[in-house]
């Protein structure tokens, strides 16, 4: 293994300037030209750095998706990256990419261009080193993780299925750069009411408030949360009502709702989705679920992070951590249908924040780490 981490530590430029290149490529979720451009930029550097071969994953409402593949076998390792990012285009105006004190800032540094800059380097050094692995690699990398992915998921729980190790590259967390094995199921509601409007000076008693209605719900909705079993439910959103001197009659509000098992999704859910009224003149319409399931952490998800830990400290001199997460990503879905290690990506700060960045010197080691995860997953013995 000493020769993937040497190969990794000799290309920390080459690193930077990939990362430079795709964050100057702004590739906003919303924007499927800019994320088709992005996305056929990483598949010629994927062919280019690994000889790889790719195919395109269509996608009817987002920019197609990257399947790209390395080496030989029967059976697979999977690695889950995304390229699209939460920053609109033109922020690099007020974000530009600058390198300061050892770290990369930029929109999409963090989350998660560094991520793939290292599963690209990673796979490259396998190559070059002659690792010869009895299993291929599936690299997908999508456009449309930022939105919750409404179009990636099925495509990536087909390979997850058919992988015998699942690799995402998300950011790490924390200041130490964890793995993260665990992640709330993540939820969206939306919430519309209807009620009877009126004069509120003339007629008020023939109208049904759709906004009183609401603050009813809101505060049941809220009462829902359980610190101590890791769930909230958070009324963010809310509008409703035409005029002051109108009894209103519609109100609306989103609502996110994060579980940390199973267990406790079974029993928020109904909660949720089958609220009555308080006033009978008042119908309630609810559209929405938990879109991401709980990432549990399992006996299989254990034995992973021991093995990544037990690399890091041999050949890299470090201690990894783990840590638990509320947010959610690619690795809730492939998490149910194999092994899977999260936050292999970026050490860092400030996804989804002006402050966004990497620590530049981390990259090499985790592009490594990533490597030997590899070897030791892709050779059957």
């Amino acid at each position: 293994m000493d020769d993937i981490v040497r190969y990794l530590q000799q290309r920390e430029d080459e690193m930077v300037e990939l990362l430079k290149e795709l964050v100057l490529m702004e590739s906003p979720s919303s924007d499927p030209k800019l994320t088709e451009k992005m996305g056929c930029f990483l598949s010629e550097k994927f062919v280019e750095m690994t000889g790889g071969a790719f195919t395109t994953v269509a996608s009817d409402e987002y920019s197609p998706h990257i399947r790209a593949e390395w080496g030989e076998g029967e059976a697979q390792l999977l690695i889950v990256t995304h390229f699209d990012t939460v920053w609109p285009e033109g922020t690099l105006e007020d974000m530009p990419f600058e390198i300061n004190d050892g770290k990369a800032y930029g929109p999409g540094t963090f989350d998660m261009k560094g991520g793939i800059v290292q599963a690209l380097f990673a796979i490259q050094a396998l190559k070059d080193l002659d690792k010869l692995l009895d299993k291929r690699i599936v690299l997908m990398m999508t456009s449309d993780e930022e939105l919750g992915s409404p179009t990636s998921k099925d495509h990536i729980m087909v390979e997850a299925a058919q992988s015998d190790a699942v690799f995402v590259l998300e950011p790490s967390q924390g200041e130490n750069g964890a793995l993260k094995t665990a992640r709330k199921g993540v939820g969206t509601y939306e919430i519309s009411i209807h009620g009877v409007s009126s004069h509120a000076g003339i007629e008020p008693e023939k109208g049904a408030s759709a906004i009183e209605e609401l603050a009813e719900q809101i505060t049941y909705l809220s009462n829902l949360t359980d610190l101590d079993k890791g769930t909230t439910v958070n009324v963010g959103m809310i509008d409703g009502g035409s005029s002051k001197n109108v009894i209103a009659e519609e109100a609306h509000a989103v609502v996110d709702v994060r579980v940390q098992t199973q267990e406790e999704m079974d029993r928020v859910v109904p909660l949720i989705e089958q609220i009555k009224p308080h006033d009978e003149e008042v119908d309630i319409e609810i559209e929405g679920e938990i879109y991401r399931p709980p990432l549990e952490r399992s006996d299989e998800i254990e034995a992973l992070f021991e093995r990544a830990s037990r690399l890091a400290e041999d050949y890299l001199g470090f201690r990894l951590e783990e840590e638990s997460t509320g947010g959610g990503s690619d690795a809730n879905f492939t998490a149910t249908l194999s092994p899977t290690l999260d936050g292999l990506g970026a050490v860092g700060d400030g996804a989804h924040a002006q402050h966004e960045h990497l620590v530049i010197s981390e990259m090499p080691k985790r592009s490594a780490l990533l490597a030997m995860l590899l070897c030791e997953y892709g050779i059957n013995s």
